[in-house]
């Protein structure tokens, strides 16, 4: 049964994770932190998607880890060796804004 009581410790349950996730994604948006969204236990940028796709293909396409390159304390996958050749010439110019947030 659905009562008042339950609908308002929901609604300060989902008002507290919002408030949380703003205080941990805040300082790297605001302040420029060089931290890279990747995944957990492997570390892997953009959850394996190659970044250099988005441009020489026009479409996200999932990067392959035998074409890999460190950047920024995260792995990051290509389609290819010329794709990671051009990431790793200027990463900047690859690698999604605000570190992937």
């Amino acid at each position: 049964m659905i009562t008042h009581a339950s609908i308002f410790k929901r609604t300060h349950v989902m008002v507290a994770l919002v408030i949380l996730a703003g205080v941990l994604i805040a300082p790297a948006m605001v302040f420029g932190f060089d931290s890279i969204n990747k995944t957990f236990f492997f570390g892997v940028a953009i959850k394996g998607f190659d970044p250099a796709a988005y441009f020489t293909e026009n479409r996200a396409i999932k990067g392959d880890s035998d074409y890999q390159y460190v950047w920024r304390d995260a792995k990051w996958y290509f389609i290819s060796a010329k794709n990671r050749d051009l990431f790793k010439a200027d990463p900047e110019a690859y690698a999604p804004q605000y570190g992937g947030y």
